[in-house]
């Protein structure tokens, strides 16, 4: 998927109020940036790290900037949670995800209480699968998810495993955006509780998988598959 463009570099300087970062561009001003990321961004907004920040000149907007990348560990990674489902939708489309392919998509299909991210429809089949967004590394290289606690996470497991007894095939996607990564884990000592769901719906046949992404300046787009360890 392609990133806005032109973006501007910046260096970090604090995230504060959950949506706003304060970005010293390079000229030496200040600017105030939209933050489209709910969770901690543990690891991610970190004082000092440089960012690249996105321009919109909508009269309607209140903050004229958007953070799309940050740098860490030597790696962009893509902190933008409203482009995730966005790069997994490009990736289902266009037959990228091995055993994903061929189908229908339909997305933010309403179930139970929850609305999960896509449909994916071939016949006779019918499949749910909600997508995660990973930026937090634990030790060198196992992505953890979440990054702070989710009732709303352990609610769309719960989904999921109901689907999967209402004759749904259901999948949980880890799109992770740590470069380092190679495997998935859940953050249990995080959010305990998501770990134990997570392990639960898995033995109730709910599929886990794990890609990461390649993020560049121009673009984000899925890679390759990691395995997922429980």
């Amino acid at each position: 998927m392609k990133l806005p463009c032109p973006l501007l570099e910046g260096v970090l300087l604090r995230r504060y109020k959950r949506f706003f970062t304060d970005i010293e561009l390079p000229d030496g001003s200040l600017v105030t940036a939209h933050t489209p990321n709910t969770g901690s961004m543990k690891q991610c907004a970190v004082p000092g790290h440089r960012v690249l920040i996105s321009r919109a000149d909508d009269p309607k907007r209140k903050l004229k900037y958007t953070l799309e990348l940050i740098h860490v560990g030597g790696d962009w990674v893509d902190t933008h949670t409203q482009r995730t489902n966005r790069v997994v939708e490009e990736a289902l489309r266009n037959g990228w995800i091995e055993g994903l392919a061929g189908y229908a998509v339909t997305p933010e299909h309403k179930f139970g209480a929850s609305r999960i991210d896509f449909l994916l429809e071939k016949q006779p089949e019918k499949l749910l699968l909600e997508v995660k967004n990973v930026t937090l590394i634990r030790g060198r290289e196992t992505a953890c998810f979440p990054d702070a606690v989710t009732t709303r996470g352990q609610k769309h497991l719960r989904e999921l495993l109901a689907a999967k007894q209402q004759g749904f095939r259901a999948v949980i996607f880890f799109l992770v955006q740590r470069g380092e990564a190679s495997e998935f884990a859940p953050a249990d000592e995080i959010d305990p509780e998501y770990g134990r769901l997570l392990r639960e719906v898995v033995a109730g046949g709910v599929e886990a998988l794990a890609y990461k992404t390649e993020v560049t300046p121009v673009e984000n787009r899925l890679g390759k598959q990691i395995p997922v360890v429980l």
